[in-house]
């Protein structure tokens, strides 16, 4: 791990802080005390979020979204991050400075802070995940306070894969909220998108999950499923032909 000096020289006039705070090459990506994943769904359900968030309010080359990645979010302390299960970002490049594949999310860095944080409960973080921890003094904040009162987080969500509960959190006037459900849907419409609970099929796992739909509940197709709406799409085609008298094989 990379030690800093207590104290950073500035210059006269002193430069601005994202010149003299250390970058996402010089802060650890790693997690010794948590190793790797805690189980299959953990892993499987940031992927599905990730395949299917498509803001259409925005370029996809300025939306960014990232899963198990260290988020750091204090420049007074620099070494403290957390380490969201899923979140977005829109208004940053895909890249890390328009060059590199990023090994942290460093916010003093980046352009944007996170527009959407996804926690996957588990036994061991739910009172941290929900702010039921009370503030320890020269200790790193909770997550929900992190989201909340530093980065201030437009929305927050909050899923159990064990009760299938979906929570979903608003900050408004500075402070979380608890959002309504529509439909089983969190409407986003800074994004043109909502998030809601879908029961199907994913990598060959038949559960509920969590997935991105349109802000009318049509589903975002994750690439297995658009290629397979084309496949339908092309058959439906050439049986039409064929009802024409034209055989689709033989068209160039």
């Amino acid at each position: 791990m990379t030690a800093f000096p207590k104290y950073i020289p500035q210059s006269d006039p002193p430069l601005p802080a994202w010149e003299t705070l250390p970058t996402m090459y010089d802060l650890p990506s790693d997690n010794p005390e948590e190793p790797g994943l805690p189980d299959d769904f953990h892993f499987l359900q940031p992927i599905l979020l990730y395949l299917t968030f498509q803001p259409i309010n925005w370029n996809p080359e300025l939306v960014y979204c990232a899963a198990d990645l260290n988020l750091y979010y204090d420049v007074e302390h620099p070494l403290w991050y957390k380490r969201p299960d899923w979140f977005g970002v829109v208004g940053v490049s895909k890249l890390y400075k328009g060059e590199d594949l990023r090994l942290s999310y460093v916010t003093w860095q980046e352009p944007a802070n996170p527009f959407v944080v996804v926690e996957l409960l588990s036994p061991g973080t739910e009172d941290e995940d929900l702010g039921n921890l009370p503030t320890v003094k020269d200790k790193p904040p909770s997550k929900w306070e992190v989201y909340e009162q530093i980065l201030r987080v437009p929305y927050y969500i909050v899923f159990s894969r064990y009760t299938n509960e979906l929570r979903a959190f608003q900050l408004v006037g500075g402070h979380y909220e608890a959002i309504t459900l529509t439909d089983g849907h969190i409407s986003m419409p800074e994004l043109g998108l909502s998030l809601g609970i879908w029961p199907g099929v994913f990598r060959g796992i038949d559960r509920l999950w969590l997935r991105w739909f349109t802000l009318t509940g049509e589903l975002i197709p994750e690439p297995t499923e658009e290629a397979e709406q084309a496949k339908r799409k092309a058959e439906i085609l050439a049986e039409h032909l064929r009802q024409l008298g034209i055989n689709p094989d033989e068209l160039v």
